[in-house]
């Protein structure tokens, strides 16, 4: 019983989620969604844990995170910076903006978030703006026509107006 406690305590957040879907197993997706939206991903412990309170196997919910691309069970930083590599933005040397945010964050393909967690490089098929490629997302804030120069200096607006709000 205690174990239990321990848990609830450390998945308060979670815990309310699930009572606001009246622990209803049938809403898995919702509860999942409103789960990434707290923690900006899927971690396994929480999982397992809404597994165990949704009386389902952890696998059905893994099953479920690890089907649906909206789901990430990997953290994010604050700002995700998803890259259009599709064929307009490529022809326009999108490869050269990930190339230099690569470098600006000292990220590769296989880590994509920077240390301080506060970026995080996803490259994509399309954004559906091939008129202003190449292209640039940050969270939902759409760049177009970008340049090395340009992604470095978004990056520097950003970084400076995370240090005013510090």
């Amino acid at each position: 019983m205690q174990k239990v406690q321990e848990l609830s305590t450390k998945f308060e957040t979670v815990c309310a989620i699930l009572e606001k879907y009246g622990n209803n197993h049938h809403m898995l997706i919702a509860i999942l969604q409103e789960i990434q939206s707290a923690y900006s991903y899927l971690p396994e412990d929480v999982m397992n844990y809404v597994a165990t309170a949704l009386n389902i196997t952890p696998g059905s919910v893994f099953g479920v995170a690890t089907f649906y691309s909206h789901f990430t069970l990997e953290p994010k930083g604050k700002y995700v910076i998803k890259v259009c590599d599709g064929t307009a933005c490529h022809v326009r040397k999108s490869t050269d903006i990930i190339r230099t945010l690569e470098n600006e964050l000292g990220l590769s393909e296989k880590k994509q978030t920077s240390d301080d967690m506060m970026f995080t490089l996803e490259t994509v098929a399309c954004l559906g703006a091939c008129g202003l490629a190449p292209v640039i997302v940050v969270n939902e804030d759409v760049h177009g026509a970008m340049t090395k120069d340009k992604t470095i200096e978004l990056l520097k607006k950003i970084r400076e107006e995370e240090a005013a709000n510090a």
